[in-house]
């Protein structure tokens, strides 16, 4: 028996239970947290008498939290570890979300969403970089694809579950939906303190997929060379490209459900349908890409995904017919969460496991940047046009202006060389 278990252990890496691990902390972080949003706005916006100038300005709170702890999460767990920001991170996200339920208000949600984003930043960022402490470079960008496919969970289980307690619950069904998803992701903060280790040594391993002997440990001096970071013109680079993402998916995901019940004619529990299909085309978007990117290299994947959103994006404002709401939904969950896998390899690639947490928290600055300013122009556009349309079509053009600032970026390895 003890040669059986010894055996099972060295074929099941740690590594493979800190990539599940947080598969379900992204999913309480992101998943639930901001695109939980975006099914339960219709409801959260009526009861709440809001606009869609002010609809569009909960998720710029949600967003401007997450900046504010993206641009300093990655450089706290370097420091202090990823186990422990991961977990009070994650706390602050399922708190944020208890109180989101209980607003009553404008102001009062915001500051809910606010401090919803704050916790989604210290958590996210972190445990995304820990794939690059976990796993050799070879398995980098495919350990990132599965573990941002947690965000695509929550719209299978939200797409349905969200509708289903608007109809029992009713009016207060958008507050149920909120305290359901803050308790599931205290209960995942939990977890997160439990299993989640900050590196492979502490274990005696090597990252998954290195082989023995080879060391993980940083060679630059035995130290971390924080200024390698800010000096980096890639890192730079790959930052000012997230800011398109950033700005063109936020607009897509946010409105999503708004737009096919508002415009597309659909009912609550056929957008519902909507959103959980595009979830399950979602699901291995990270990990395809992501082993895509292993193979290609991480510009050319980043270039194709970007092209895919471009035409999802517009085909959503220019074709709102089912056909075309319907592809646009399958082509965007074929792309969905494979950008922020490419990028949390490609920091790996750039300067190391060790480095990897502050450059993803240096580039998700850029990323928050467009996420916050995105939802309230759409929102704005939106009242002033009287339909979405126009946003989506400026999502578009936006996701087409990150790929072509793809095609300008030098090679990663390029620059750690030099």
């Amino acid at each position: 028996m003890a040669t059986v278990t010894t055996s099972t252990a060295r074929r099941l890496h740690y590594a493979w239970v800190i990539l599940a691990t947080g598969t379900l902390v992204v999913f309480g972080a992101l998943g639930l947290a901001r695109f939980g949003y975006g099914i339960i706005l219709p409801s959260m916006q009526a009861s709440l008498n809001l606009n869609n100038t002010q609809a569009g300005a909960l998720v710029t709170a949600n967003l401007l939290g997450y900046l504010i702890l993206s641009a300093v999460g990655g450089a706290l767990s370097a420091r202090y570890g990823a186990r422990n920001v991961v977990a009070i991170g994650l706390a602050l996200t399922g708190a944020g979300m208890l109180f989101t339920g209980l607003a009553g208000g404008f102001v009062s949600a915001t500051v809910w969403r606010a401090l919803t984003g704050i916790g989604s930043g210290a958590s996210n960022v972190p445990v995304m970089a820990l794939m690059s402490a976990w796993f050799a470079k070879r398995r980098r960008g495919l350990a990132s694809g599965i573990a941002v496919g947690g965000s695509s969970i929550a719209l299978i289980v939200a797409g349905p579950l969200v509708p289903r307690l608007l109809s029992v619950y009713g009016e207060t069904g958008w507050r149920v939906s909120w305290f359901l998803f803050g308790g599931t992701t205290l209960a995942l903060a939990a977890l997160g303190f439990i299993l989640l280790r900050n590196r492979p040594g502490e274990m005696g391993l090597n990252p998954a997929g290195e082989e023995t002997g080879n060391s993980s440990a940083p060679t630059r001096g035995g130290g971390l060379n924080w200024g390698d970071v800010y000096r980096s013109s890639t890192v730079w680079h790959l930052g000012l490209v997230y800011i398109a993402f950033g700005f063109s998916y936020i607009i897509y995901m946010t409105f999503f459900t708004k737009y096919l019940i508002a415009e597309g004619g659909y009912s609550k529990e056929s957008a519902g349908a909507m959103f959980m299909m595009m979830g399950w085309f979602s699901l291995f978007s990270g990990l395809i890409w992501g082993a895509v990117s292993d193979v290609i290299g991480r510009k050319r994947a980043l270039i194709l995904v970007y092209l895919i959103h471009t035409v999802a994006f517009g085909l959503f404002g220019l074709w709102p017919a089912p056909p075309g709401l319907t592809l646009s939904a399958i082509l965007f969950g074929l792309g969905a969460w494979s950008i922020p896998a490419i990028m949390s390899a490609t920091c790996g690639d750039v300067l190391g496991p060790q480095l990897a947490p502050a450059a993803l928290g240096f580039i998700t600055l850029f990323f928050g940047l467009g996420q916050a300013v995105g939802p309230s122009m759409a929102g704005a556009i939106a009242d002033a046009t009287g339909t979405f349309a126009p946003a989506f079509v400026l999502a578009a053009v936006v996701a087409l202006l990150g790929a072509g600032g793809v095609l300008m970026l030098r090679p990663p390895s390029a620059v750690r060389e030099s």
